[in-house]
């Protein structure tokens, strides 16, 4: 196998920060979700899913090094990053679920409160 060609440790921290700020996106998104402002936290989902996919690139160009024969040494850090993408990817897809959810009970309230009309 060759000798690794990246530094597996700059790697890890640009998946934990991409992933991270990810985080930071899906937190104000659900916080908008909690207001009704369902288009804002569209667009905070949409930076969310930038930054995942940005991460998810870093460790897939690791992985498919290993795949070519580019041995990494084994790294603490990077096992914490992926572990760390793997769970605010799914917190990504639950806030997904969420304001599918959300959405559609704000349509019933609206539904609820519009005034009957006279018959």
């Amino acid at each position: 196998m060759e000798k690794q060609t990246v530094d597996i440790n700059m790697v890890s921290m640009q998946i934990i920060m991409d992933a991270g700020d990810a985080r930071v996106y899906i937190t104000e998104a659900l916080e908008l979700m909690e207001n009704n402002d369902f288009e804002l936290a569209i667009e905070k989902i949409a930076q969310a899913q930038n930054k995942i996919k940005s991460a998810h690139n870093a460790q897939t160009n690791i992985v498919q090094d290993e795949v070519r024969g580019i041995a990494h040494t084994p790294s603490m850090l990077f096992t914490h990053a992926q572990d760390t993408l793997m769970t605010i990817s799914s917190e990504l897809h639950l806030a997904k679920q969420f304001l599918k959810i959300f959405k559609k009970i704000d349509k019933r309230f609206e539904a609820l409160e519009k005034p009957r009309e006279s018959q």
